[in-house]
């Protein structure tokens, strides 16, 4: 788990199969999920689609170099309402939650085919939610950038540094408490 990171410089001219992207999508689909409600909705934009375009056209700047030379983009969705009204009851408590684990399902069997898979969600919601015609029921989430690893001199040079940054997390003293919040008690060692 700690060997899976989020890189961002991809080998541009890499393409995955349909069976690759299927066992990718096969992972998220045996995500757990709430009384199997299996709340998410993945859409694939492989470069030179509709989708991908589609999602070109709404990234955020910072995002705009890198994402579009990845070999596949899974944008992530969830099913939030039961129906179209704004009012309308929850289709699940635990949506976004469900979803979150499909992702990661996801991310870690890209890790495991030596792919890269990095989450982001630099993107105009909105406008991209609009484009893909997603029905109000459902909410755009994120995006999980897959691909082979690259050349970092193919890459503008803060892209490029950011993939040789120093990986840091959290210790776990401040997020994982054994009494009330704040109330830190497992050990801090590095696994």
């Amino acid at each position: 788990m700690r060997s899976r990171w989020s890189g961002s410089v991809y080998d541009a001219s890499h393409r995955l199969g349909d069976a690759e992207v299927a066992l990718l999508l096969h992972a998220a689909q045996w995500a757990p999920s709430a009384g199997n409600s299996q709340p998410w909705t993945f859409f694939v934009c492989v470069p030179g689609t509709t989708n991908h375009d589609r999602l070109v056209a709404n990234l955020s700047r910072g995002n705009s170099g890198w994402v579009p030379r990845a070999s596949v983009v899974f944008l992530t969705a969830a099913h939030v309402r039961s129906g179209d009204e704004v009012d309308a009851p929850a289709f699940s408590d635990y949506a976004l939650y469900d979803v979150g684990q499909a992702a990661a399902h996801l991310t870690l069997q890209a890790h495991s085919m030596g792919l890269l898979a990095h989450q982001f969600a630099g993107f105009d919601h909105e406008a991209l939610a609009g484009a893909l015609d997603v029905p109000a029921t459902h909410q755009l989430l994120t995006g999980i950038a897959v691909g082979l690893p690259g050349d970092p001199g193919e890459v503008d040079e803060r892209t490029a540094a950011r993939d040789h940054r120093d990986r840091v997390r959290r210790p776990l003293s401040e997020w994982a408490f054994t009494g009330a919040f704040g109330e830190a008690g497992v050990a801090d060692s590095q696994a």
